[in-house]
């Protein structure tokens, strides 16, 4: 139960602050696509914050944690996308090219931070050996 309340924690934060914007922006400029766009991209930020919490599922192996991460971004954040109305999709090829760039993006965004956080962890050991 701890690492849901830490995920809805991670996830409701950035969405308060989204939809916050979205509606003053909406206030103030009156509806447009960019309050709507706002309060998307605030959902999508809420959905990434609750997912977070997979990598802290210490019994998992680590491709469990990864293959869990990707099917629920597959289930909440592309879906999102698809209705954001961010990209055309008139066709099963508009709906193939945002799947890609999902994939493209996602896979960028993974190995950045994997990289990242192994390179941040040798230096943490090598300050420590010393």
């Amino acid at each position: 139960m701890n690492l849901l309340k830490k995920g809805l924690i991670r996830g409701l934060i950035p969405f308060i602050l989204f939809t916050v914007t979205s509606l003053m922006w909406t206030q103030f400029e009156g509806t447009s696509a960019i309050s709507k766009q706002l309060f998307l991209y605030g959902l999508i930020a809420f959905f990434l914050g609750v997912a977070s919490v997979i990598y802290e599922v210490e019994r998992w192996r680590f491709i469990h944690q990864i293959v869990v991460h990707y099917l629920v971004m597959l289930v909440t954040v592309f879906p999102t996308l698809l209705l954001s109305g961010a990209y055309p999709v008139d066709s099963f090829r508009d709906i193939a090219r945002v799947y890609f760039l999902f994939n493209q993006m996602g896979l960028i965004l993974f190995l950045s931070t994997y990289f990242l956080i192994k390179w941040r962890n040798r230096a943490y050991m090598r300050e420590q050996n010393e």
